[in-house]
């Protein structure tokens, strides 16, 4: 049964497919503008697939999930990492400014934005926690179909009909007060929209 507040179509996938689709989660993250000594929130952090590589560089980072369950595997992970600045909130995505009392310099989302009902409101949140400059990143499937995102010779991914354009990612983040800096392109069927707060108010 999905657990109450999980975003549809999201979830950890089948064990060995996330390893074959994300074998150097560090490059995907120097791809998309992180940089050492950053503050970092891995929201939707799942097991902490990408949790521990951003440790490895951040100063310190926040991994939130909804599922505890979760979040005590990315905790598992860490450990067996030798990371220790690591937090682990078990929380729902919308409430990040609740429970995150410190501004950071970037937030982390992975194959999740797609199933978020209310895009806006995250968005919304997700700024708050921002310092000025800081970077809202969301990385997505392209809007491929299906069966042409062939992981180990199976389609994975969202249904087609949840994927996401660049374009209607952007729709659902700039009305928060985010300005899109660039999309990135990260292979094979992946993409990273990276959104940026005002250093200034407006």
């Amino acid at each position: 049964m999905t657990q109450v507040g999980f975003f549809a179509g999201t979830g950890m996938p089948d064990p060995g497919w996330w390893e074959a689709l994300w074998p150097e989660p560090a490059k995907v993250l120097a791809q998309i503008g992180l940089r050492q000594g950053m503050d970092v929130i891995d929201l939707c952090s799942g097991d902490g697939w990408f949790t521990v590589p951003i440790a490895r560089l951040a100063n310190h980072v926040i991994a939130i999930d909804i599922d505890a369950k979760l979040l005590a595997l990315a905790k598992l992970r860490a450990a067996a990492a030798h990371v220790a600045n690591c937090a682990f909130i078990a929380a729902n995505a919308y409430d990040i400014a609740a429970v995150v009392t410190a501004r950071v310099d970037l937030v982390f989302l992975a194959n999740a934005f797609h199933g978020v009902p209310d895009r806006p409101r995250l968005a919304k949140a997700v700024a708050a926690v921002l310092k000025p400059g800081g970077r809202f990143v969301i990385v997505n499937w392209h809007a491929l179909p299906r069966e042409e995102t062939q992981i180990l010779g199976e389609p994975r991914g969202p249904a087609t009909e949840q994927r996401m354009t660049p374009e209607q990612t952007a729709r659902g983040v700039t009305p928060s007060g985010l300005r899109l800096r660039e999309v990135v392109e990260l292979p094979p069927y992946h993409y990273g929209s990276v959104f940026e707060k005002a250093t200034t108010p407006d």
